[in-house]
């Protein structure tokens, strides 16, 4: 198949151990937002963040946002409404609005463009300082892979941001969600998401000086109408090291089974650390298993703790694979996938690729997905035209376009580093 995967020279040769999990303690925390169609590209974006820390008036002039008035945005949400909530949790609340695509003022349901309005939770400092963190980053940063920031609201106690709405919501109420309402996300749909999330990743890296994200999860990967994934949450995010500096020293904080081992034992941030959190990412995603879940068997609850032994096996890496994506790929390109996820996670930061090699490495696993689609379209072209047969039924048959949600999903809690 000719995948390029990049092993990291004599880092790859025996780093199977496992990752213990933090005994630190964790609060809850979930955040839901939503946004507009746009298409993947890993870097030709705005990127410029000035160098020395900005004075909260300094950010929010400098920012390209609309300022809404409270009143505004109240109106957008008819009030904050309970029935337009589309997510919430200890951070704050996420609310379905109406804005006008020109002028950015309210109006009335079904006229004009949907928004998600977060409105923050201010019982301390912390929830302050993330909403800041917020319009410092996605007031500057723009690309098709990060959600849009359209404005914020910063009037007596109210803080507020105003979001593009993404009609699909997390990947992680599509992986972990059961029922009829979420339909198992497919095998090259799971790699078009993964491919997005990693150059949204790769393009924060790029930038100078870096942008640390430092949350990289599921339920913080939020998804188009055509699921191109885009990252929200900038809540965390950091500006990374300069000059000759090797990492910043910061508080830890992340979330249990996705926060790199070396971060959560000295507190070294690194560019390392977002991909050690993609590998476990793309671990979820192949897996269909979540990173920390106590309801699976004894010993199997941490997910890259069980799953390491079978990913560079080639023989026994099927047993990490998600049931429900049965038939749906070769041997050789879960292994691909697998062996991506393996290196992603090592012990050892050095020994991670950058995340520009992830976004080569997964690009050759989309090329010989869409290689092999064409394959197969082909042969089932000459079967249904030999057959008689005609096209399928509009949305049936389909592994690729899950069946059209009614409702925007309410994310599941999170646990996050206090």
């Amino acid at each position: 198949m000719g995948l390029v995967i990049f092993l990291m020279g004599a880092c790859w040769s025996n780093r199977i151990k496992a990752v213990s999990p933090s005994n630190t303690g964790f609060t809850s925390r979930s955040v839901s937002r939503s946004g507009y169609d746009t298409n993947s590209n890993s870097r030709n974006s705005s990127a410029s963040i000035p160098a020395t820390p900005r004075s909260e008036g300094e950010i929010l002039q400098s920012s390209n946002l609309k300022s809404f008035s409270y009143s505004d945005v109240r109106a957008a949400t008819r009030n904050f409404r309970p029935d337009s909530v589309l997510g919430e949790g200890g951070f704050g609340s996420v609310f379905k609005g109406w804005i006008d695509e020109h002028s950015l003022a309210a109006t009335k349901p079904g006229i004009g463009m949907i928004v998600a309005v977060k409105r923050l939770n201010l019982d301390g400092f912390q929830g302050h300082k993330e909403w800041l963190a917020e319009i410092n980053y996605l007031g500057q940063l723009q690309h098709p892979n990060l959600v849009k920031l359209i404005g914020y609201c910063f009037e007596d106690e109210h803080r507020l941001l105003v979001y593009e709405f993404m009609p699909k919501g997390s990947v992680e109420n599509h992986l972990f969600r059961r029922g009829s309402f979420f339909q198992p996300l497919s095998w090259s749909l799971r790699l078009q998401i993964a491919l997005g999330a990693a150059r949204g990743l790769a393009f924060l890296h790029s930038t100078e000086p870096k942008v640390i994200y430092r949350d990289f999860k599921t339920s913080n990967i939020l998804l188009d109408t055509k699921y191109n994934a885009k990252l929200s949450d900038f809540g965390l995010a950091r500006d990374g090291p300069t000059g000759d500096k090797s990492h910043v020293s910061t508080r830890v904080m992340g979330t249990r089974g996705y926060a790199a081992p070396e971060y959560l034992a000295t507190g070294h941030l690194t560019a390392k650390s977002d991909v050690y959190s993609f590998g476990v990412v793309l671990l979820e995603m192949i897996s269909g298993r979540r990173a920390i879940d106590k309801n699976q068997p004894s010993g199997e609850h941490n997910l890259v703790e069980w799953a390491k032994p079978y990913l560079s096996n080639k023989r026994r890496v099927f047993r990490v694979m998600d049931p429900r994506l049965e038939g749906q790929y070769s041997n050789n390109r879960a292994h691909a996938a697998a062996t991506l996820a393996l290196q992603c996670l090592s012990m050892e930061p050095k020994c991670r690729p950058n995340m520009d090699e992830v976004v080569k490495a997964l690009e050759q696993l989309q090329d010989s997905k869409d290689t092999q689609k064409k394959r197969s379209d082909h042969k089932e072209h000459h079967r249904m035209h030999g057959s008689g047969l005609g096209r399928p039924a509009s949305g049936k048959g389909s592994v690729d376009a899950p069946r059209k949600a009614s409702a925007y999903p309410r994310p599941s809690a999170s646990l996050l580093h206090a």
